[in-house]
Formats: structure tokens, sequence, C-alpha cells
């Protein structure tokens, strides 16, 4: 069969990666092309573009580059048509894929969608456009069924593919990792500032500025794979400040705390059962138009899913030294860790565990089949 695979940024990237090695199990013959990162490329197939030529972060980002966005959205549809595939397969990424995805079926294409794009947070007037031109979602979260039942569309939960992607990494040994990378033996708090260049920008210099309130502890900033240490450096004024690049889990692993920009960074930080605080903070324009469109009561995955605040959330100009300091200091505190550790198992329980990417791959090419 042949595969034509739509991922964006990074953690599409990741779970892509995961699905290709999952195709590539259940069909031996499978012929996979894609748009999509690095670990999509070394997990097999034909890479066509790079996440990184479209990373846009916000709607003022968006508007400024809708020329090479519609350069891309006709380029890629060239390329699916001269590949002819059996299934084009989306993975989030919604702005993006949802034309594409118009497109596609409207051209007899088969279409399926792997984790939904985020309809249940804003704009749930998409749906109607998903139910006509998507043949089969899956979904990874557990709220997400419900929310499409409501508007009559069957969708199959499949669980998260980050469970097997934190089960299946090999583990790190802490001694020889700190010793690789010249750490310190003093407790990690580990900094996830995101992975566009405007959001480092905006959270990192916070972020870095409780370094001299915690010098009992190694700051460590986990690079994004998109961005080069170059661009890092500029935020770094302190000895006690380390950076270590495509390294987030194995940093992870050993760390005793976390400050972490919202998005799936903060699910995947839970499940290492780091206690954390959920930090965001966009351009004025895009945050003004995201408060009248977003109907969600929290936005880290974390709480989300529990629906509950398991974690503290500091959003735009709650993100400030100051009340950052006081959440950091609630999370290093023994009492604060012990409740947050018993939240994570419960969350974990919650996401259905393991073999969210063969049960994705088995009902795709089971699809394609009948």
């Amino acid at each position: 069969m042949k595969y034509y695979i739509l991922a964006g940024e990074a953690s599409g990237d990741l779970h892509g990666s995961n699905l290709i090695k999952a195709l590539l199990e259940e069909d031996k013959n499978a012929d996979i092309r894609f748009w999509g990162g690095d670990l999509m490329k070394s997990a097999g197939g034909t890479l066509v573009k790079h996440y990184k030529e479209r990373a846009f972060m916000g709607f003022s980002e968006v508007i400024m580059n809708l020329n090479k966005i519609f350069k891309l959205i006709s380029f890629c549809k060239n390329d699916i048509t001269s590949f002819n595939p059996d299934v084009v397969i989306f993975i989030d990424n919604s702005g993006f894929n949802l034309r594409i995805a118009k497109w596609a079926k409207a051209a007899g294409l088969k279409t399926n969608y792997y984790i939904s794009p985020q309809v249940w947070a804003s704009r749930a007037s998409r749906v109607k456009a998903i139910k006509r031109d998507i043949d089969g979602m899956y979904v990874i979260l557990p709220f997400v069924k419900p929310f499409y039942e409501k508007y009559n569309y069957n969708v199959t939960f499949v669980g998260h593919p980050l469970i097997d992607a934190i089960a299946n990494r090999k583990q790190v040994e802490e001694f020889k990792f700190r010793d690789k990378h010249k750490l310190s033996n003093k407790p990690i708090i580990a900094l996830l500032p995101g992975s566009r260049k405007q959001e480092i920008t905006k959270m990192l210099s916070v972020m870095l500025s409780l370094v001299d309130d915690y010098p009992d502890y190694q700051f460590v900033i986990a690079g994004a794979p998109s961005q080069e240490y170059d661009f890092y450096k500029t935020f770094i004024k302190s000895s006690n400040v380390k950076f270590i690049a495509n390294k987030t889990y194995d940093l992870l692993s050993i760390s005793t705390a976390a400050l972490v920009t919202s998005g799936t960074a903060t699910l995947e930080t839970a499940l290492f059962k780091v206690p954390q605080v959920v930090c965001y903070k966009g351009s004025s324009i895009s945050y003004f138009i995201a408060k009248r469109i977003i109907t969600l009561k929290y936005i880290s995955l974390v709480n989300l899913i529990m629906n509950r605040e398991v974690v503290t959330e500091l959003i735009q100009s709650d993100f400030n030294q100051k009340k950052l300091k006081i959440e950091l200091d609630k999370i290093v505190d023994k009492n604060s860790r012990e409740q947050m550790f018993l939240d994570y198992f419960e969350l974990e329980k919650a996401l259905g565990g393991k073999g969210a990417s063969k049960k994705t791959a088995q009902l795709i090419y089971n699809g394609i089949k009948n």
C-alpha cells in the first residue's frame, strides 16, 4: 500500500515516526511518503518537506507568511497527485491539513486523521468539515471521543502514543549523562521554553530570571531540534545554566522540577513524573484573538485530561518572575510534590495504556484493505 503522511512540528514528527514504524510492521510492502522531520525520516519512507519550513506561530505570524503557505499547499496537492496514495494520513496541524483534506476527499482519496485538530478547544464549527472530509479519525485524548459524539461523529480512541514513546526509550544512566554534559551533582530544574523562536524568546528570559534565587539547583535548558545553540546562548548569563540539545526525555528522566511552555511538553513532563509549572505568553495580538475563540478552562493537557487543576498555569501577564518563583517554590516542596505524583499516576491511567501507534496502524491498514 502507498501512504502519504502530513505532520508538522516536533510532536507531530515524534508521533509520525512511531506510526511509520507500526505501518511498516503491519504492511511489509508499505511505500510511505511524508511531510515531517528527522525522526520520521529515520523511521523510513521519503521526506518531502521538513516541518521547519512551515513553523509559524500565532495568528499574526501566519498572516505575515500567507503567500509562502499558499505555495506550500499548492506544492503538496501536486505531490500527492503524482504519488497517488491509497490513503492520506493527517497528524494534528489543522491549519494546513484541513485544507489539504478538503481537496483530497473531493479528489476521491481516502483520508484518515491521527491526533485530532483541537476543535474541542476552539472553532467547533470545523467539525462539520471534518465529518465531510475525513473517513477515519483516531484520537489520543479520552475526552475528545465524547466531544465528537455530541456532533454524531464516531471516532476511535486509541490511547496516547507518548506512553509508548516514553516506555520504549533507552533508559539513561544519570551519572554518565551528567558527566557527558558537564552537569553538577545538584538537583536539576529543567526549562522547556518551546520549539519556535518566537515563543522561546518570550518564555526563556523569564524562566532564567529565577536562576540566582536557586543556587542549590542546576538549571538546564532543553534545546528544541528545530533551533541551534547560537540562538539560545544569547539568553544564558549564568554559569549555573546549562544547555542540552535534543535530549529532552533523558533530561526529564533525571529532573527534580520543570518550567514548561504549554503544549505537548506538559504531558511529556507529567508522564516522566516531574512536578512542573506550566507557562505561556504569546504576542499581544495573538493572545487577544485567542481569548475570544478558545473556550477551555485550562491550557495544559494535564489539567484538561484530569478536568481539574493538577499543575499551575501562568498565562500572559501572570507569567512573570514574582509569580513564577512562588510556584517553583511549591513544586520543590515535599508535600506539594507528593500530591502531584499521585495525580500523575491517575493521569496515566486515563490515557489508556500502551499501543496507540500499533492500534492506529492496524486500523488504517485494515481500512484500506476493506
